[in-house]
């Protein structure tokens, strides 16, 4: 059965038994800070799980977008992925366990509406109880009234039939409840299993869990539960990438049909695939990436754009090691149209994505190979377990080679290597990162930064690193684009740059409006889309100044000052005495937005912004 036959049936399924079908929510959460990305189908409709009503009704089914970036580690295996798409249907306050549970056995199990699976390769998990509710027996007697023998019927801890599932500390805050989950014996040849050749055959991969009924039945707050929700809620699912593999007869979700035409493109590309699980990864890692950007991500240093930068990064490195030297254009091509009839808006954002994944990974690529010659020249250094205690067992008792934190954040600054990037690369020699070293030496940086308006260091500039050249270049299109909308009385005051941000002071007597402060992006922003190149020369003092430069800082200039110009001829944008490093070319900057605009003293006005 096609990917877009199972989204189609499980659709119409729920349909037929009086579900509204909902869109898909985009990928970056509306009104949500406490997350990334949206984790899971039931994250939009908190409210509503809470007891908002729905303007659809009380029940509701729908195929939802989500990414999962504590799985990039396990990417590669059978089952993991960082995008997935989550097959969800929704009581709210009306039906409950029994319609609930007995509709999933339904659409897995009926050859005439549903996927016609076969039920004697099922074994079933329910919730074992502890203090914060009792054993689910009545989900499990449900299950055997179905038809379910006792015997593969599991009783598991909150860490496994709970959700949200609880791993580190708890803070959750909403719905939350025990469940029931199906899972499937995807050799074929298990048979009944014992409590511990079912806790075996999960780990190893021999069976995977198909389809989760969540009975959302309490409430808490950061972590505690407080009472019960307003209505008994039902929040039921299923992994359209293990559904697949199951009705397709794969034993992984890198042979179903939705990673098949991408993993076929990278075979061709390279010619070789005895290395799966770079394959895997960088197929999964540009699916993930094109969601993403379709969904107005963009490659940065923070949030969800570090999060598609590390992605990319990663897919530019893993497909050197398999020899894809035409690059990843063809992989995303894959993907696009693999996808674009499903959801229209990665074919509206087509250029976008492929400029986003274009740009990303030539300015990686720029960095790697000199970066890969660094990593190799590192000098390791030997730790006492005692030292790394949080890796305990994982190395020899006398000592372990480490990457010494300050080689990782160089690295990191001068190569763009994200810290998860060095580790992997460390760990395949059998290596540590010293990451309380690294950390050490990301809070001296800061607190570098936080004196770089002091100094006066090359127009702001704290460091150097690639990023930070792009913000500085940023500020001179700040500054003219200020003028333009506020007034010639703007000028530059003072600027603080770093490779997250830049900060940058000028005068204005009051606070800029919301629509000010929109329309210097808008500026920014073309100027940026316009491709404008940046060239310098050294002239005169009083030359300058008759062509229009203008001063940063109120310094003191000798007889011959550099001045940097953005544009040329009709285009010419921005003239200023500068000193700094600066891009070749506007484009190099992505996208600029504001963060925030405040007052820093009297006539003073500060602007923080972030190129994404």
């Amino acid at each position: 059965m096609r990917s877009e036959d199972i989204r189609a049936k499980f659709l119409e399924f729920f349909k037929n038994r009086g579900h509204a079908v909902l869109p898909s929510a985009s990928l970056v959460p509306e009104n949500d800070p406490t997350v990334l990305f949206t984790t899971a189908g039931m994250q939009p409709l908190v409210p509503y799980l809470m007891g908002a009503p729905h303007p659809l009704g009380k029940r509701l089914v729908n195929v939802q977008k989500c990414v999962r970036t504590q799985d990039i580690e396990e990417v590669g295996d059978n089952t993991h992925d960082t995008f997935f798409e989550m097959l969800g249907n929704w009581s709210l306050g009306d039906y409950f366990k029994e319609d609930a549970i007995k509709w999933s056995y339904e659409l897995l199990t009926s050859k005439e509406e549903g996927f016609g699976i076969d039920p004697s390769r099922f074994y079933i998990t329910v919730f074992k109880g502890d203090e914060n509710a009792p054993r689910d027996d009545e989900a499990a007697d449900i299950w055997k009234r179905i038809g379910i023998p006792e015997h593969r019927i599991y009783y598991l801890g909150a860490d496994s039939n709970w959700w949200p599932v609880v791993k580190g500390k708890d803070m959750w805050t909403g719905p939350t409840g025990p469940d029931t989950e199906i899972f499937y014996d995807v050799t074929g040849t298990l048979g009944d299993l014992s409590h511990e050749e079912f806790l075996k055959a999960d780990e190893e991969q021999k069976i995977v869990e198909i389809w989760n009924d969540v009975f959302m039945a309490y409430e808490k707050k950061d972590g505690t539960i407080v009472g019960d929700l307003q209505s008994k809620n039902v929040d039921t699912g299923a992994g359209l990438e293990r559904l697949a593999m199951v009705l397709q007869g794969k034993n992984n979700i890198f042979d179903t049909d939705l990673f098949a035409p991408l993993m076929e493109v990278i075979k061709e590309q390279t010619g070789k695939e005895q290395d799966k699980r770079a394959m895997r990864i960088v197929a999964d890692h540009i699916r993930t990436s094109v969601f993403m950007i379709a969904d107005g991500v963009s490659p940065s240093n923070t949030d969800q754009g570090y999060i598609l930068r590390r992605l990319l990064r990663r897919a530019v490195r893993y497909g050197d090691v398999l020899g894809l030297q035409i690059g990843l254009g063809p992989v995303y091509a894959a993907v696009m149209h693999k996808y674009a009839d499903i959801y229209p808006a990665l074919k509206e954002k087509e250029g976008t994505i492929a400029q986003e994944i274009s740009n990303e990974e030539e300015q990686f690529r720029k960095t790697l190979e000199r970066g890969m010659k660094e990593f190799e020249k590192i000098e390791w250094v030997g730790v006492a377990e005692e030292e790394i205690t949080e890796k305990k067992g994982s190395f020899a008792a006398h000592a372990a080679p480490m990457v010494p934190g300050k080689v990782a954040f160089d690295l990191y600054q001068t190569y763009g290597f994200p810290i998860e990037l060095t580790k992997e690369l460390a760990a395949e020699k059998g290596y540590l990162v010293d990451e309380v070293g690294f950390k050490r030496e990301v809070e001296r940086h800061q607190a570098l930064s936080r004196t770089g308006a002091e100094k006066k260091f090359k127009g702001g500039l704290a460091d150097t690193s690639e990023m930070s050249v792009k913000y500085h270049t940023a500020t001179h299109l700040l500054h003219k684009a200020l003028r333009d909308v506020l007034g010639e009385h703007v000028f530059q005051k003072g600027s603080n740059i770093t490779p997250e941000r830049l900060r940058f002071d000028f005068s204005h007597p009051q606070k800029m409006t919301a629509e000010e402060i929109k329309k210097v992006e808008e500026l920014v922003n073309a100027r940026i889309q316009d491709a404008l190149p940046v060239s310098y020369e050294d002239l005169p003092l009083e030359e300058a100044k008759t062509r229009g430069a203008i001063g940063l800082f109120e310094e003191k200039y000798g007889e011959k000052v550099r001045v940097y110009q953005i544009g040329e001829g009709e285009e010419k944008y921005s003239l200023e005495f500068c000193g700094g490093p600066h891009v070749k070319n506007t484009r190099e900057l992505g996208h600029f937005r504001i963060l925030k605009e405040e007052a820093v003293a009297q006539g003073i006005r500060r602007i923080k912004a972030v190129l994404e």
